[in-house]
């Protein structure tokens, strides 16, 4: 995807300026969600993802709880509120296009529904190991 092809994307109308809040500058799909990554915030191990709409990410920056808006059951919820294994939020970063938002937090118990650590515990995939090229300069210039 080109900068170009980012229409699809939902920004307010004034648009994104230095004093605008997150959830202003935050680049919402077409169904007004945004993904979310949740990040162990000690040890960057990959909890879980999930997905916020506008008042969600509210929530989540000015609560200090990771709040999602279900999608199958279109409504909001809270991590923990039902079983105990919340996530208390310690810092949260829109990335370089504002179309998802990392949330770093302390993960109390497990983050996936299906009672393990992380919702990428269970399905490692086979995959061909990509090394450098000792020719290539950093940053990919040649």
């Amino acid at each position: 995807m080109t900068y170009r092809d980012d229409e699809e994307l939902e920004r307010d109308a004034e648009g994104w300026a230095p004093d605008a809040t997150a959830v202003d500058r935050a680049a919402f799909n077409a169904d007004g969600l945004l993904p979310a990554v949740i990040q162990q915030w000690d040890t960057g191990e990959v909890l879980m993802l999930g997905w916020m709409d506008r008042e969600a990410m509210r929530r989540t920056l000015t609560e200090g709880r990771v709040t999602f808006w279900s999608r199958s059951r279109q409504e909001y919820w809270r991590k923990g509120d039902t079983s105990g294994h919340a996530q208390y939020v310690r810092s949260a970063a829109l990335d370089c296009d504002a179309d998802t938002l990392l949330v770093q937090v302390e993960q109390v118990g497990v983050a996936c529904h299906t009672g393990t650590r992380t919702c990428f515990d269970g399905d490692r995939l086979q995959v061909v190991a990509g090394t450098p090229d000792p020719d290539q300069p950093p940053g990919g210039a040649r």
